[in-house]
């Protein structure tokens, strides 16, 4: 099977890395080979030996593309259970001014909010162009874009710190109760 996937062109560069670099980590982390067309951005993944090795090293070319920095992207290859979810705002917002309001909303005065909505749910989220892409476990991950969608719809940021706050004395408590088995 080939996977592709486009990237903005100013994004092409990072996912080869410097002298081929990130390229070459993702190649052999994915098991798989990477051909990367920097004129139309496009990126093919072929010669994969495993399915789902194939899949994460999708998702993190998608996270370096989408404005995460490869160390953090390629987390997606080292840690099963994170996963990527990218949001579209040109489907929730109806002009560029719109897109930067909310994008504005959701990082926060001098990067705030969004620091804070990766504290209190140990994911990773970056804003790019028109999409806010988060890295996560999947419960963690959910609560990350909940409070990403109570300020697209407008909430103030008090009660998404509440919120939030919440979100992680409950995960505290969860884990105190039933502690992961490693």
């Amino acid at each position: 099977m080939t996977q592709h996937i486009r990237a903005p062109n100013d994004r092409i560069g990072v996912i080869i890395g410097q002298k081929g670099n990130t390229k070459k980590i993702i190649e052999e982390k994915g098991q798989c080979k990477l051909k990367i067309d920097s004129k139309t951005g496009m990126v093919q993944i072929y010669d994969a030996k495993d399915p789902l090795e194939e899949l994460r090293t999708r998702d993190a070319i998608a996270a370096i593309a989408r404005g995460f920095s490869p160390e953090k992207a390629l987390r997606i290859m080292d840690e099963e259970e994170l996963t990527l979810e990218t949001i579209n705002l040109s489907n929730i917002a109806t002009n560029e001014k719109e897109i930067k309001r909310i994008s504005s909303r959701i990082i926060g005065t001098n990067g705030r909010m969004r620091e804070h909505i990766e504290k209190m749910t140990d994911c990773n989220i970056s804003i790019y162009g028109k999409t806010i892409s988060i890295i996560g476990k999947p419960k963690e991950k959910q609560t990350a874009h909940t409070s990403i969608q109570m300020l697209i719809n407008g909430a103030p940021h008090g009660p998404v710190y509440s919120f939030l706050e919440k979100k992680y004395r409950e995960m505290i408590e969860q884990e105190l109760l039933h502690p992961r088995k490693e």
